[in-house]
């Protein structure tokens, strides 16, 4: 077993795909079973499960892949420790929803930044579970995530099983968001039964612990919509409803900024009572940097600016 060896792993673990895995890897796909062979030969485990749909983890695939991780994380930390050619660097990562008021702060907390150094940050899109997952596995700092109010329980017995902190910095109604050529858009007033002949756009990969996706998706989606669309990445939602008319989407509110980018609408649905929360994550043992502070106060300086928009 070697370094190279973990590497590989890693990899398709991520992938699911030997094929992707090598490419990534700049490796051929038989050197790259090849070495995955030597080392559940040299583990005596099966790192992997081999199927007619594809590979899977083992169990024993997953609590290897645990130490794996931390071995490569620590070699990092040594060969950074100790490499006195390297400039400073400040370093940030996190896992966010899918938000634009989220990637409006980012946005101007890095072109705000006065980096005399190198800058290495990490900003990933996307459900709660991942976010809690890079947050534990692949040595993200923060995280955010969102979810209803109904299911906080069930979170918050997630995050202590998990040994996280957790902090709600956002309650909020979701509100429609539309093109501005929409008929909705003339509406003063919206209900849900007005969203009936309109496709919905919806996140592909919602969570909620001890959940399934069919249900959480029936849970999360229109009762009384039967057309949708599923989306995992923000920039392709935002074009589908600026581009489609007789489209909408549930958000969480949206700076002005980028409504008139997109030419977009937002606005209330009268009988929509749900209340989503937006809640930050940390492991219990880290403390946050400077660098952590100041994106955190942004999202408060852009929070703010919404609840003054929306009044």
């Amino acid at each position: 077993m070697n370094l190279i060896h973990l590497k590989y792993a890693i990899e398709i673990a991520e992938t699911l795909s030997m094929t992707k895995a090598a490419n990534r890897l700049y490796t051929t796909q038989p050197n790259l079973s090849r070495a995955i062979k030597e080392l559940e030969s040299s583990l005596g485990i099966n790192i992997f499960k081999r199927t007619s749909k594809g590979i899977i983890l083992t169990l024993e695939g997953e609590e290897f892949l645990q130490y794996a991780r931390s071995i490569l994380r620590q070699v990092d930390a040594i060969e950074e420790m100790y490499n006195t050619n390297k400039k400073k660097q400040i370093k940030f990562s996190i896992s966010v929803p899918r938000a634009s008021y989220i990637s409006t702060a980012f946005t101007e907390y890095i072109k705000e930044m006065n980096i005399d150094c190198g800058l290495e940050a990490f900003y990933k899109e996307t459900n709660a579970l991942r976010a809690i997952n890079n947050i534990c596995d692949s040595d993200y700092k923060l995280g955010i995530i969102r979810y209803q109010d109904t299911y906080d329980e069930k979170f918050k017995e997630l995050l202590k099983e998990k040994d996280m902190h957790y902090e709600t910095i956002f309650n909020f109604h979701y509100l429609l968001l539309f093109s501005n050529k929409s008929k909705l858009a003339k509406k003063e007033k919206i209900f849900i039964k007005d969203l009936k002949s309109y496709v919905e756009i919806a996140h592909a990969d919602p969570f909620v612990p001890s959940m399934s996706l069919s249900t959480l998706r029936k849970n999360e989606i229109s009762e009384d919509i039967d057309k949708h669309i599923y989306v995992f990445e923000r920039g392709s939602q935002m074009d589908l409803l600026s581009e489609s008319p007789n489209t909408f989407m549930w958000v969480s509110p949206v700076p002005k900024r980028l409504l008139q980018r997109y030419k977009l609408v937002q606005k209330k649905c009268i009988d929509n009572d749900k209340i989503y929360k937006d809640v930050l994550i940390y492991k219990n043992d880290y403390k946050l940097s400077q660098i952590d502070k100041q994106f955190l106060e942004k999202i408060n300086i852009i929070k703010n600016e919404l609840k003054n928009d929306l009044k």
